[in-house]
């Protein structure tokens, strides 16, 4: 039987697995979509290749779980600044900033190598869902400012810093871009 490493079996496995997230995360940002295998996974950790079937099924759940473990702290990111005082402009503009910075975060390899990635469509569906939980904090704002169309208002939002983050993925001058994109961003919100 295998040591374990924490009070309870259930801490065991729930630190295990953030280890191997961890370590997942890493060869996604080291290497690339490619390097990412469940072997390589294990190995990061000084695991079994089969031992890690434990955790994930395959290459394509590593990557869903990665994203389950990165939006809600990004959506509670972006919440936070949306949430807070300060006005409409200030809020908006906040949040357009947390979205943009997510290109500068380790979590960033995750979305680039999920675009890429051919997963079954029941992740495809979670990946919609998570995806409009990152806009849910935007559509609130401009529902609690009295925007007529708060929904379609926040997903064209969206699409404006969806662009600034492909130029700074790309490698565009940084404040540039970013400057740019969230005055853009708070004059399409009308703010």
């Amino acid at each position: 039987m295998p040591r374990i490493s924490a009070a309870t079996v259930a801490d065991h496995r729930a630190g295990r697995h953030a280890a191997l997230l961890a370590a997942a995360l890493e060869i996604l940002v080291a290497e690339g979509p490619a390097g990412l295998t469940p072997a390589a996974v294990g190995a990061r950790v000084g695991l079994a290749r089969s031992s890690v079937y434990r955790y994930f099924s395959s290459t394509a759940d590593i990557l869903a779980q990665l994203v389950e473990d990165a939006v809600p702290r990004w959506r509670a990111r972006l919440a936070g600044v949306t949430s807070g005082p300060g006005d409409l402009r200030g809020r908006v503009r906040e949040f357009g900033a947390v979205t943009l910075s997510f290109v500068s975060s380790p979590d960033y390899a995750v979305l680039r190598a999920v675009v890429s990635a051919e997963l079954p469509p029941g992740c495809r569906v979670r990946l919609d869902e998570l995806h409009e939980t990152m806009i849910t904090p935007l559509r609130d704002v401009l529902a609690e400012a009295g925007h007529e169309h708060p929904d379609l208002v926040a997903h064209l939002g969206w699409s404006i810093l969806g662009e600034g983050r492909r130029r700074l993925a790309a490698g565009a001058d940084p404040e540039m871009v970013r400057e740019t994109t969230l005055d853009v961003l708070c004059r399409a919100m009308a703010v």
